[in-house]
């Protein structure tokens, strides 16, 4: 075990592997439950299960994943110490405990909600307070460092909106949370790293490849974002389209200019054929908002919040967390079969999972689609999980 503790996106990989499988497989069980009481019985969480869902893919698995990548990159961004296990240690204690307590409180136990939360904002807190630390400390002003960290705090501020929300408040503090969360910490975290790292990777490996990453672009992202996000929490969908068609029409051009011309290895295509799922993702946003505007109706439902996050969030998460898995424990920089798995599998599951709210049983094709995120992802963590519990086989150290 010494080895998971050695670097930051070790641990936090390591428990986010973990993450992954627990939350989905607790969420596939009481979809089943929920469709066919007769073959297993889960009882309603104390929070209802849709929106504990969100909550716990949103700020235990994939922040898991997130502060593991931020805690090893901020100080190589900024040119300074890589960390001490004291400083990120605490975070997947926190993070991870956080989801142990919380699932079982939805199995059963009765503080374990309450437990959870605490746990997980006692990592979130430690997290932020250290990138914080090192922003603050740095000779300069590395902006994607500084937008990861603002898009942190606003996922921190989720986490105690939910607080308030589980502590007895009205069910608008756990929709500003959820909300908060999908399009105040993940998606600006998401825009962010591919701004600075898919043109980089593209230009170290395509020949003849310019990285193209005005800031401008970020900061538009950002902003839009944001904009989206308060469309959403005062409930005017139908005007969502004027922060969406420009978030549509930004994402499809950058994932035009930034996509390879050139001869491009697996590992990095699917980075790109990950991120183009997000202008599909605001796309169907931007159909949503029109159909709502003319008609009153909710026509896609949970659609384009899926193609977001089993397409753009679980696709690039695959993508890039086996090119950091790949290149930190020294082995080559390529997609191995049980990756290739994962990513094809994740793209079937996007798709089956947005056309289950058009179909006649909604329901047995969301257990379907969750049952096919097990299935594509337990090889993938299985694999990772042994290179974290492992030295790096070219004898470095990390």
């Amino acid at each position: 075990m010494r080895h998971v503790l050695q670097a930051p996106h070790r641990v936090m990989f390591f428990i986010g592997a973990g993450n992954v499988l627990l939350a989905m497989a607790w969420w596939a069980a009481w979809l089943v439950s929920a469709r066919w009481p007769g073959v297993l019985h889960l009882e309603q969480p104390s929070q209802y299960a849709g929106w504990l869902h969100a909550i716990v893919m949103q700020y235990q698995v994939l922040a898991s994943f997130v502060f593991g990548f931020l805690l090893t990159t901020f100080p190589k961004w900024m040119g300074l110490p890589e960390l001490r296990r004291a400083r990120y240690l605490p975070v997947g204690i926190g993070v991870f405990g956080g989801q142990i307590c919380t699932l079982l409180g939805a199995l059963g136990w009765s503080k374990g909600i309450e437990v959870g939360l605490v746990l997980t904002i006692s990592g979130w807190a430690w997290g932020v307070g250290t990138l914080a630390w090192l922003v603050v400390s740095e000779k300069g002003a590395t902006w994607h460092a500084r937008s990861c960290l603002a898009a942190l705090v606003l996922g921190l501020i989720g986490l105690f909106a939910w607080a308030v929300f589980v502590a007895g408040g009205s069910a608008m503090w756990a929709f500003v949370a959820i909300k908060l969360g999908t399009f105040g910490f993940l998606l600006p975290v998401y825009l962010t790293v591919a701004h600075r790292m898919f043109p980089f990777f593209a230009g170290n490996t395509v020949p003849g490849y310019k990285p193209w990453r005005p800031m401008w672009v970020l900061g538009a992202g950002f902003a839009l974002l944001l904009l989206h996000l308060a469309f959403e929490l005062v409930h005017a969908y139908a005007w969502a389209w004027v922060a969406d068609l420009p978030l549509f029409a930004l994402t499809a051009y950058l994932c035009w200019r930034w996509w390879p011309r050139g001869k491009a290895p697996g590992l990095l295509m699917v980075l790109f054929v990950g991120f183009a799922w997000l202008p599909v993702t605001f796309a169907l946003y931007l159909v949503q908002s029109i159909a709502y505007l003319q008609t009153g109706v909710y026509m896609l439902g949970r659609g384009p919040a899926h193609a977001l996050f089993v397409g753009f969030f679980g696709s690039v998460l695959v993508a890039m967390v086996t090119r950091v898995t790949q290149g930190h424990s020294g082995r080559p920089l390529v997609m191995p079969a049980v990756a290739w798995f994962a990513f094809v599998a994740v793209q079937f599951v996007a798709v089956v999972r947005v056309a289950a709210e058009f179909a006649g049983d909604p329901m047995r094709w969301q257990v379907i689609a969750a049952i096919g995120w097990l299935v594509a992802f337990t090889p993938w963590v299985a694999r990772i999980g042994r290179i974290y519990l492992s030295p790096r086989i070219d004898g470095k150290p990390g």
